[in-house]
């Protein structure tokens, strides 16, 4: 069977490349350039790199299979980074790995498979892919929980669903650079990137500032009566549940509670005010289930980070849906993502209004 296999040039995706091709498949590997390698004004994190493309070449030239490098730099720029700036000066946080998987990752790089005559992509997330007994192809929560991504990979639809596979869903970190090893692949104890590949600094504010300067509009900071406590920068600055970087002074800790970015005011408050039971979300992907109309009870996270909080939601009109809590969660995040889980299995998600 031929496979494409998405190659990052870390030990996850080396070693789900690797397990496929010591199976007996058709391997080809493929690695995204996301940006030009020549613009030597913007700094790049520990992905993404041309070491990463070297690193994923060497991975497929030990193993005997081909390698090709594929040009995203106009759909990196259109579906994850303009996103990601647009999101930050609505007073919302993005989440642009999951924009990266979802719209550039899997929909473009299936095409780009089917064209060289395989009808499957693998990747080194820690996720997992099933069919149910009636044809539904399911996502589900990998053998890791402290690496499970399956969060990120909630809009995958029926069809990008059915031609994906995750090699390393099954195993635990440990076991994958102990596969590493066993293969000797050069990436073995190559350290995983942490940060995200086109702000690595962490500085997202001045990223987004220089991506579009009109974000810099400054405002009123208020407590919930519309008080005045002082002024800011831009709302790009800000995310809810924020409590460092203020630039006010009171006497309890404060913490954004809401971003109005047609006002450009940022709204704070007492920590116990970011505790909410209800959200609603759109661009809703139902995954294991039919749009419910009633109530279906899930456990629904709304962080990477976040344990799930148990609930309801119930499928809206136009793609949305609302999620009750049955107790209040905390730092409930516009832009940021809800997915609802029945035990390891992904029921659907969306973006939070």
């Amino acid at each position: 069977m031929r496979i494409v296999v998405a190659m990052s040039g870390g030990v996850d995706s080396s070693v789900a490349a690797a397990l496929l091709a010591e199976q007996g498949h058709d391997v080809i590997g493929l690695s995204m350039q996301l940006y030009d390698q020549r613009d030597g004004g913007q700094a790049w994190g520990t992905c993404c790199t041309l070491d990463d493309l070297h690193d994923a070449r060497r991975v497929a030239a030990a193993l005997g299979f081909p390698h090709y490098i594929v040009n995203f730099e106009r759909q990196f720029q259109e579906t994850v980074i303009s996103n990601f700036v647009q999101e930050y000066a609505a007073g919302r946080t993005p989440l642009p790995c999951a924009h990266c998987n979802s719209d550039l990752k899997f929909s473009t790089l299936l095409d780009r498979a089917r064209g060289l005559g395989a009808e499957w992509v693998a990747t080194g997330h820690y996720a997992r892919v099933d069919q149910a007994p009636g044809g539904r192809w399911l996502l589900k929560r990998s053998a890791d929980r402290e690496k499970d991504q399956s969060y990120f990979l909630f809009s995958l639809t029926q069809n990008q669903l059915a031609g994906a596979m995750f090699p390393v869903g099954q195993l635990v970190k440990a076991e994958v650079r102990e596969q590493a090893r066993r293969l000797g692949l050069a990436v073995a104890e190559k350290p995983d990137s942490q940060e995200i590949c086109f702000v690595p600094d962490g500085d997202y504010a001045s990223f987004v500032a220089r991506k579009d300067p009109s974000v810099t509009r400054g405002g009123a900071i208020v407590d919930t009566e519309g008080h005045q406590l002082g002024t800011h920068g831009g709302v790009h600055r800000f995310t809810v549940g924020q409590r460092k970087g203020l630039g006010i002074s009171a006497p309890a800790p404060l913490y954004v509670l809401k971003i109005d970015a047609e006002a450009s005011t940022v709204t704070v408050g007492a920590r116990d005010a970011l505790d909410q039971t209800r959200l609603t979300a759109s661009g809703v992907n139902w995954i294991a289930i039919d749009a419910p109309s009633s109530p279906v009870r899930v456990a629904a996270q709304i962080r990477h980070r976040h344990s799930p909080g148990a609930g309801s939601v119930r499928a809206l009109p136009n793609a949305r849906a609302e999620m009750i809590f049955d107790t209040p969660q905390p730092a409930i995040t516009p832009g940021q993502a809800v997915v609802f889980y029945d035990e390891d299995v992904v029921v659907g998600g969306g973006w939070i209004e």
